[in-house]
């Protein structure tokens, strides 16, 4: 799983992201992922680009939900919050969560605001 980047998202602008949990088939390690970018019209877009690129690697994905990510690189601030009408609300503070490992020196929040 080393090989999987924690996180893909856009660097800088306001965009759809999805958490997405990668898996061994049959079960054993797995990990979450994000993935977010303003390509999207819709959350179910940036699922469809991820599934197959991780079904070549050998995982199963399954995404648990999304949000959108307000990605502000000069001030070095990222807000996470909203949600996906089709995949529901994303556990946002493990988002956060995984955002941190990447970006170490940002000031990374999150709400349940909807805008």
């Amino acid at each position: 799983m080393a090989a999987v980047r924690d996180v893909e998202i856009d660097p800088e602008g306001t965009f759809k992201y999805i958490l997405v949990r990668l898996q061994r088939p049959g079960g054993g390690e797995q990990r979450d992922i994000v993935r977010g970018t303003g390509a999207a019209e819709f959350h179910n877009h940036i699922f469809e680009k991820v599934n197959p690129e991780m079904e070549k690697l050998g995982y199963e994905c399954k995404c648990l939900g999304g949000g959108k990510i307000d990605h502000n690189s000069k001030d070095k601030k990222i807000r996470v919050f909203g949600l996906s009408t089709g995949y529901g609300k994303a556990d946002h503070s493990v988002t956060v969560e995984i955002l941190k490992k990447v970006y170490t020196d940002y000031e990374i929040t999150w709400s349940d605001d909807k805008k």
